[in-house]
């Protein structure tokens, strides 16, 4: 994840050089936002970090549990 401004909201490596096609990502010590990179101003959807901490593991296991997906360190999800 990359940094895209001053108030701690990170958006993929992966989002390309036009950088405008993405989710961005905020960790809150009692939530994590997720926001439309293309729509900053919408209210973002808030997860509790359990919440994302899950997806986060689901999402590293690929689509059928075999391991292909990229690893995220769970405790990313766990700082402020």
């Amino acid at each position: 994840m990359s940094a895209t401004d001053e108030q701690g909201w990170f958006k993929s490596s992966y989002s390309g050089s036009e950088g405008d096609n993405c989710v961005e990502v905020a960790v809150r010590l009692q939530a994590v936002l997720v926001r439309d990179s293309k729509d900053i101003r919408r209210q973002p959807l808030s997860v509790s970090p359990a919440a994302w901490a899950d997806f986060l593991d689901h999402t590293a296991r690929g689509p059928w549990g075999a391991g292909t997906g990229p690893r995220t360190p769970r405790a990313a999800a766990s700082s402020p």
